[in-house]
């Protein structure tokens, strides 16, 4: 494992490297090798989360605070569950304080993902016709927050790609305008491009507050970053779609 010295300044930082093997290609040696020294990869094995995506999710209610005590969160596209995991403490207030309001944490995906302590998994399309309504439907009513960690499968063109999750946040977009109360949050996963402006104009019409923004959990080399839209004001407005509020601005 790569550990940074407790001490002794000048030694350099120890590093693993990942020889290449039979049968497998360079692309995969470097990937393995990049996550071997990634420290956030270790330190997800080390608190118990399921991947380094948790500290992301960590990093973006750090300094947002969207995950609140007694909030009623989905997750979208959940798999391998990391973000669950985050949310079922902040949201329960766990080893803080018992006495405030305990929240539910929602989970859906496409795949069988193993269960979370503390969270309620269906496998599920969020694309399918009754999907809002099954949430509704286990939440008991609204969700405070609809997240999503989702990215299209890559075809190694970029502009294809950005096209591909553009239009998988979109949906998210659209599910969470049936979901969400009001005053709600949504965040959900982008990748930096020209192909979005559409999508953000959606996003001021109907939050009060948006922000796009590049938490330090995120690899400098990754083209990803994270939209975080505050206060849902989508019923205000005759079928979620309308004028951007002139008060509305950049959360920071």
């Amino acid at each position: 494992m790569t550990e940074k010295p407790n001490s002794g300044r000048g030694q350099r930082e120890l590093r693993v490297r990942v020889k290449t093997a039979k049968g497998r290609k360079l692309s995969s040696t470097l990937w393995l090798e990049r996550q071997l020294n990634d420290p956030y990869v270790q330190r997800a094995k080390r608190e118990g989360y399921r991947g380094r995506a948790a500290y992301k999710i960590l990093e973006l209610d750090d300094k947002y605070g969207f995950l609140k005590p007694g909030a009623r969160v989905v997750d979208l596209g959940c798999a391998p569950g990391g973000w669950c995991q985050v949310a079922v403490v902040r949201v329960n207030a766990l080893g803080q304080n018992p006495k405030k309001p305990q929240g539910t944490v929602l989970g859906v995906d496409l795949q069988e993902v193993e269960p979370i302590a503390g969270a309620e998994i269906h496998q599920l399309d969020f694309l399918s016709d009754d999907a809002d309504e099954k949430v509704k439907g286990w939440l008991g009513g609204r969700a405070d927050v609809v997240m999503s960690d989702m990215a299209a499968a890559a075809s190694g063109h970029k502009a294809t790609d950005h096209l591909r999750i553009v239009a998988l946040v979109e949906a998210a977009l659209a599910f969470a305008f049936d979901v969400l109360e009001d005053g709600g949050t949504f965040v959900a996963k982008v990748l930096a491009g020209g192909a979005e402006n559409e999508m953000q104009a959606m996003l001021k019409r109907n939050f009060r507050k948006v922000a796009n923004v590049k938490p330090p959990a995120s690899r400098s080399d990754s083209s990803e970053k994270f939209v975080v839209a505050m206060g849902y004001r989508g019923r205000e407005i005759e079928g979620g779609a309308g004028q951007a509020d002139p008060e509305a601005g950049p959360l920071g």
